[in-house]
């Protein structure tokens, strides 16, 4: 999930913000995960015994391997023998996720019909087993991903309650406050979950997203540097460290992340798009155009890059080039005012120099 507002763009003056920002995952839990915690994550199979239990146990271990048909019909043949049990179903649940392979992320999945199958079938078997915090968190977290964020917020608000000491599940509240808005709750509870999870990367980032959006720069800063300790290697992270650097105006600890970011991950966007404002703030122009080139090769639909670069590319004096930019932005997104005022600044440019023949 990926959540915030940030700085603005430099070039022309432009009040316009075109940096692409940090915000926090929504991710299934692994079957493996270390980290993960006995309420709501890990393993289906609780070790309780039952009738289906040899076959919660091959399902999990199916999921460990990514073997996901395999891993449904597990979880399936499950169900049929405990049909009421609330673990075969999410079982199903994660297993057709991972099947189908429906993106992480809040709102990355909006209206996916594989999502909304699965919250359906979850919250059907929530309302059979109202106390289960795995299911209230399953919910919650697949109606997050299906763009449904105010359905999301009870069943998470219910996980988080009957199991508060479950870092997985404070978290992903702490997530579904910050879409509504309730940045210091949200900091709150992120504090908590990363608190209980303190070597977890994701746990900290997510907190740092929190304290950014919450206005508290510095600690985010702090935070994001923490998880970048943790995880060196999230290309991630270090575009969210750089990308807080930036807004606290230290550009030359911003690159070094950024540049770091994009040699992990070459092939994303936004990585390209936020170090390419980086070389434009620290007055590399050609180079910024550069960045903002791959970025657009990339994905070149990404609003924020084309208004970069047609920011850039007027600063540099090819006002035709800074203009095709603009249009194909305008293209993508005819309203966002962003495109409204960068092309008011480039009209007057444009004016000026049909003057100065």
């Amino acid at each position: 999930m990926r959540l915030a507002v940030l700085a603005p763009l430099l070039a022309l003056g432009c009040s316009t913000a075109a940096m692409h920002p940090p915000s926090p995952p929504v991710s299934p839990p692994s079957a493996s995960s270390a980290a993960a915690s006995s309420a709501t994550t890990g393993r289906i199979a609780t070790g309780r015994g039952g009738p289906e239990a040899l076959d919660l146990a091959a399902g999990d271990a199916a999921f460990e391997r990514e073997e996901w048909s395999a891993a449904l019909a597990a979880y399936e043949r499950a169900a049929k023998v405990a049909p009421t049990a609330a673990e075969p179903v999410l079982g199903i649940a994660r297993a057709k996720l991972a099947a189908a392979e429906v993106p992480e992320g809040v709102a990355a999945a909006t209206g996916d019909p594989t999502a909304l199958a699965v919250a359906a079938m979850l919250d059907e078997a929530w309302r059979r087993h109202p106390t289960d915090a795995r299911l209230a968190l399953e919910l919650g977290r697949t109606l997050l991903v299906a763009g449904e964020l105010s359905r999301a917020r009870g069943p998470l608000e219910e996980a988080a309650r009957l199991a508060p000491k479950d870092a997985e599940a404070l978290s992903t509240h702490g997530i579904a406050l910050l879409v509504a808005g309730e940045r210091d709750a949200a900091v709150a509870a992120l504090s908590r979950a990363a608190a209980m999870e303190p070597k977890s990367a994701e746990r900290r980032s997510n907190l740092a997203t929190a304290e950014l959006q919450a206005g508290r720069l510095a600690d985010a800063i702090v935070s994001y540097h923490e998880a970048a300790r943790l995880a060196p290697k999230s290309a991630a992270i270090r575009t969210s460290l750089g990308t807080a650097l930036l807004q606290a105006g230290d550009v030359a600890g911003a690159l070094p992340e950024l540049e770091a970011a994009v040699a992990l991950e070459p092939t994303r966007a936004t990585a390209w798009n936020n170090l390419g404002f980086a070389h434009q703030l620290h007055g590399d122009l050609p180079r910024a155009r550069q960045d903002y080139g791959r970025a657009l090769e990339l994905d070149p639909r990404l609003v924020s890059g084309l208004l970069n670069a047609a920011a850039v590319t007027a600063k540099l004096g090819d006002l035709r080039g800074a203009r095709e930019h603009l249009e194909r932005a305008r293209a993508v997104d005819a309203e966002d005012p962003r495109v409204m005022g960068l092309d008011r600044e480039l009209r007057e440019l444009e004016a000026s120099s049909t003057r100065g023949r």
